[in-house]
């Protein structure tokens, strides 16, 4: 499909709403629609009690220091990811008995912590990932900058971080966007990478409720992700390792859901020449083949297959606790579905590895691809397992005519403000 209608399409889901994009996907299987493209998970239990908010620190409230220290001009050609700083920070703390306190924009700098800091010790530490981008109308925009402050939120809830009023952090962040406006660059595909992250910053050693909290943001320029264009990868399919577990956090983008990924990532790499691992999951009585896959480690996935019958199906595994419920994720299923026939079914599903295996021994194996807000949609070319058996997709990766390149293109235009639609919010 060529990019005029992809942009015809994407306006025929804007107008008709999202009762529209529901209604399309009616024929799809019924427990797929009972939690219909969410970016939450289907149950949020907390402790915490909805009134907390209300003690939050209010952006009305911010404080600016600007920095007398001006850094050196960036070269954008030897940018790496996550490696430059603007200028400023955001910084709001929170004391027991105390509250928040006066929430702040000020010059970026080292965080003074006390040896017994709880996220030291513990891990008691949640973020966010976002961007901003040059719109096409000059303004910065944000993408669907709610649903990140909403999951900070249950983020820290989970940790039970002292809480706060989302529509507040947005506001400051907002704030510390324009403060740090010559920053974002102007040049096609480069952005501001935004990370809001809180810890427990109690000096005390013990498993407890924290009674300090410190919530900041940090904004970072970055590049492409693809450089030279969208390039598939190889996923090493991990059946020992898991990333999270039913009852755990594996909803909740917290910091001790990705550090115990790095080894089995070390491992991929040396072992299988892969840069990435795809989680799955199974019982003990299961057979391996019946294992579902999750997600891999920073990425949620999808799997474009061709039935027996000729139809096609979007599949991508149901939130059912065990797997972040990516922005990215949700907006793919919103876009996806809108498209109606162009696309096929669109379903929230287990996707076996057995089901895949007879998909790439039948040709029927279309595509496969992660997201996530860093690379937006990412191709994977083929799945290795450790036995050596690999599932590769039934032809060779399209930019242009691919389901994954038409969806990385067709975000990347809301995320630029290259079409109006509602996801993309201007700053300014």
């Amino acid at each position: 499909m060529q990019r005029r209608s992809v942009l015809a399409a994407l306006g025929r889901a804007l107008l008709g709403g999202q009762a529209a994009v529901e209604a399309r996907c009616a024929s799809g299987p019924a427990t797929a629609l009972a939690r219909l493209f969410t970016a939450q998970p289907a149950s949020q239990p907390s402790s915490v009690e909805p009134g907390d908010a209300e003690h939050s620190f209010r952006a009305q409230d911010l404080v600016i220091e600007r920095s007398t220290v001006r850094q050196p001009p960036i070269n954008l050609q030897d940018l790496k990811f996550g490696t430059v700083f603007t200028d400023h920070m955001f910084l709001a703390e929170h004391a027991a008995g105390h509250g928040w306190g006066v929430p702040a924009i000020k010059p970026l700098g080292m965080l003074q912590l006390h040896p017994a800091c709880q996220v030291l010790h513990y891990g008691m530490c949640c973020f966010e990932g976002m961007k901003a981008y040059q719109g096409a109308d000059g303004r910065v925009r944000l993408f669907r900058p709610e649903r990140n402050m909403a999951r900070l939120r249950r983020s820290a809830r989970r940790l039970q971080l002292a809480d706060f009023d989302p529509q507040e952090l947005l506001a400051c962040l907002k704030q510390l966007l324009l403060v740090d406006r010559s920053w974002l660059p102007v040049q096609e595909g480069y952005s501001i990478y935004i990370r809001p992250f809180a810890f427990a910053s109690s000096g005390v050693l013990g498993v407890a409720k924290p009674t300090r909290t410190t919530l900041s943001i940090l904004l970072s320029p970055v590049g492409p992700y693809f450089p030279t264009g969208l390039q598939p990868v190889s996923l090493f399919v991990d059946e020992h390792n898991r990333r999270a577990w039913p009852g755990g956090a594996g909803d909740c983008k917290i910091g001790g859901n990705y550090a115990p990924t790095i080894m089995p990532q070390v491992e991929a790499a040396q072992r299988h020449g892969v840069p990435q691992v795809l989680y799955t999951f199974k019982e003990a009585a299961q057979h391996p083949d019946e294992a579902q896959f999750e997600e891999a480690g920073a990425m949620n996935v999808f799997f474009y297959l061709q039935r027996r019958d000729g139809s096609r199906v979007l599949a991508t595994p149901p939130l059912a606790g065990t797997i972040l419920p990516g922005v990215t994720r949700d907006s793919i299923l919103q876009l996806a579905c809108s498209w109606g026939a162009e696309v096929g079914e669109v379903e929230e599903r287990p996707v076996t590895i057995a089901e895949v295996r007879e998909a790439h021994a039948e040709g029927r194996l279309l595509e496969m691809f992660g997201c996530g807000t860093a690379c937006v949609v990412q191709p994977v070319g083929s799945l290795v397992r450790a036995s050596g058996e690999v599932f590769t997709t039934a032809a060779p990766f399209d930019a242009q005519r691919s389901l994954a390149g038409r969806l990385q293109q067709a975000l990347l235009d809301i995320q630029y403000g290259r079409v109006e639609h509602p996801w993309s919010v201007a700053v300014e």
